[in-house]
């Protein structure tokens, strides 16, 4: 395989020259919403008639696509090829819910066989925490469960949890009910120990390394609030489990429970369906949802093999972002679902993309001279539409959107108010939206002329169920995956994040330091 930036490529220089903005008001007719159209699996759709974006410009995504490789790229991924240059490290999120390239082995260990036999571990011990062969230090049956992590190893999960949260309460019923603990603010795990009774709760303590600062401050937190609860034989070690690498220090560690392990080929932003998140939805809502979810991801890792763009919608969506990035200039994308239980999928997405694709240098360590990942941010509709659609509609900025919406709601009881249903409501406003982004309204009074011209795309369903959640999750990480191929640049390690830490802990350490720095962590009272 060749590597190459994105403009030594002849197709790029051909986009550059030919394509420019559709003109939406005039292209965007029932008959272009019908073609522009692809299947995300059996549950999804993606449709992107709302682009600026032409048939013969798609033409010239696929020569760019082929140009660099990307399918045979992507393919070395799932083979197990040592795709993440910066760490030297196998990229392996999609073996967590299926193999879809050749048996990945890793001295003498089969890495499918691993990663399958840590999440059958995890359903076996959550079964033994629903019937109650395994109880609290006090004998008493856990309902509660609390995740200690931080970054990728609470983002992914939370947003999932949420996500599945009440279809699985209406439909089989929460086996427990889930709380998240990620800030090293104390109040945010406060909050959450206010809420808990500790003799019921059991917490899961995730990171990889076993060394990561803000989790483990967070564990001797929780440890120290159980112990000063006053309750008789109440015993931290009788109600933490741990999932963290083979080498950890927590690993087979008496202090917990029970460990299950991941290693350094799963990325946290990427480990939302291996042990990261698959322990705390086992234990919330039990197996079978947990094998849904990860067989709707499966579905769309095999999807994006497809050599044709307009078949392989992660590919066609990551394509058309870069026309958005480097041809049209747009330095924003907006994930936009009109479904509350999306409601912390857009800060996933935010970690996903930006600590995957904030980069300035290639492969090889080499400053490239063209735009890479765009800034992330969204908020649920309706409720973004009252705050922060004003600007979108009439800033002096373009930023194209991303609608995920759903024909049903997850539970079946609605109300009709003024000849219409919420979930009536809730859809008129996600087309009628559209349809205001993408063709404005001419007005005499400036103040209220909308010019139009918005681009957006639909990602849309018969109902967020675990397989539909799973494809929805496996197609924006592919996406982000074929961007970075395309601008090949390293979408795996996250050396912007290391900084800061070293920083702090010059601070901690109340060492030498940069004299500006210690005049803020004076003014913090550090």
């Amino acid at each position: 395989m060749e590597f190459k930036n994105l403009d030594q490529l002849a197709s790029f220089q051909k986009l550059r020259k030919e394509v420019k903005p559709e003109d939406l008001k005039k292209v965007l007719t029932a008959d272009r919403v019908k073609a522009f159209s692809a299947n995300i699996g059996d549950h999804l759709i993606y449709n992107y008639a709302a682009k600026q974006i032409s048939a013969e410009a798609i033409d010239i995504l696929q020569e760019l696509s082929n140009e660099q490789d990307l399918i045979n790229k992507y393919k070395a991924i799932l083979d197990g090829e040592y795709m993440n240059t910066g760490e030297n490290r196998r990229v392996l999120h999609h073996l967590t819910r299926g193999q879809q390239g050749e048996a990945v082995v890793h001295e003498g260990k089969d890495l499918h066989k691993f990663y399958t036999g840590e999440q059958k571990k995890i359903y076996e011990f959550a079964a033994q925490i629903h019937s109650g062969q395994i109880t609290s230090s006090t004998g008493k049956k856990f309902d509660t469960v609390v995740q200690i992590g931080i970054g990728g190893s609470d983002l992914g999960p939370r947003a999932m949890y949420l996500a599945l949260e009440n279809y699985v309460r209406t439909n089989t019923g929460i086996k427990m009910q889930a709380h998240f603990i990620s800030n090293v603010d104390p109040d945010d795990a406060n909050s959450i120990l206010k809420k808990i009774n500790f003799e019921t709760t059991l917490f899961i303590l995730v990171s990889k390394s076993g060394t990561t600062q803000e989790t483990l401050a967070n564990e001797s937190f929780v440890k120290e609030s159980m112990l000063k609860a006053g309750i008789p034989q109440l015993d931290p070690k009788g109600h933490m489990i741990a999932v963290t690498s083979e080498t950890s220090p927590l690993a087979g560690n008496p202090d917990y429970l029970a460990s299950f392990y991941i290693d350094d080929f799963i990325g946290g932003r990427y480990s939302s369906t291996s042990a990261v998140g698959g322990a705390v939805l086992a234990l919330a809502f039990g197996q079978s949802v947990v094998e849904e979810f990860l067989q709707g991801a499966a579905q769309v890792d095999k999807l994006s093999l497809e050599k044709d763009v307009r078949k392989n919608p992660a590919l066609l969506d990551a394509l058309i972002g870069v026309v958005e990035r480097n041809i049209f200039g747009y330095p924003t994308t907006a994930i936009l679902p009109y479904s509350q239980a999306l409601s912390r999928f857009p800060a996933h997405l935010q970690q996903a993309d930006m600590e995957s694709n904030g980069k300035t240098v290639n492969r090889r360590g080499e400053a490239v001279s063209y735009q890479t990942g765009p800034v992330i941010f969204g908020e649920p509709g309706t409720n973004g539409q009252h705050s922060f659609y004003q600007l979108l509609h009439q800033g002096t900025d373009i930023v194209p959107l991303q609608f995920i919406g759903f024909i049903d709601s997850q539970d079946a009881f609605d109300l009709e108010i003024e000849g219409s249903t919420s979930q009536a409501k809730l859809k008129a406003n996600l087309a009628a939206q559209i349809i205001a982004f993408a063709k404005g309204k001419d007005d005499s009074n400036k103040n209220k002329n909308f010019a139009g011209q918005r681009p957006s795309s639909l990602i849309y369903g018969k109902q967020l169920t675990p397989t539909a959640l799973g494809a929805l999750l496996a197609h924006f990480e592919n996406k982000i995956l074929f961007q970075g191929l395309t601008w090949n640049i390293n979408s795996f390690d996250q050396e912007g994040v290391q900084l800061g830490k070293l920083l702090a802990k010059q601070v901690l350490a109340k060492g030498d330091m940069d004299e500006a720095l210690k005049s803020f962590s004076d003014l913090l009272q550090i």
